[in-house]
């Protein structure tokens, strides 16, 4: 029997939150909503779109790659928006964002309690940095 896309999710996130060295959020209702959320998208669109923006067309959002969860912010700075991947404590990592980063800006700065986890694209997070700003 074929798996849900909510069951293939959940399953994908796990995988990517043991790869990050995170916890999912422990607030009430927000990895349900996000995992929800990517679920949908992952059977609508055939892509973990994240949910936690909004989209002009998510097909041409998808094309770009940008925010596939894991998203680029996750992949380069360790740094999840939408708080499914934390720290034990409920806070994004924000210790690898550039400090006028908005996340910095509003969490202070949360260091990465496994560094020698995740960030697979580190290297492109200097050159990304012109064009995340420009768009």
């Amino acid at each position: 029997m074929s798996k849900t896309p909510l069951e293939k999710i959940k399953r994908y996130a796990e995988i990517c939150r043991r790869r990050n060295g995170l916890e999912f959020s422990t607030v009430e209702g927000v990895t349900e909503a996000v995992v929800t959320g990517l679920a949908k998208h992952l059977d609508e669109l055939k892509r973990p779109l994240c949910p936690c923006n909004f989209y002009k067309d998510k097909k041409e959002e998808i094309k770009r790659r940008r925010w596939l969860c894991p998203c680029n912010e996750m992949q380069m700075y360790k740094y999840c928006h939408c708080l499914l991947y934390v720290t034990k404590d409920n806070f994004p990592v924000t210790e690898h964002l550039p400090e006028d980063h908005e996340g910095r800006q509003i969490y202070g700065l949360v260091p990465d309690p496994h560094p020698e986890l995740g960030r697979p694209m580190k290297d492109r997070a200097d050159d990304d940095l012109k064009d995340w700003y420009n768009k």
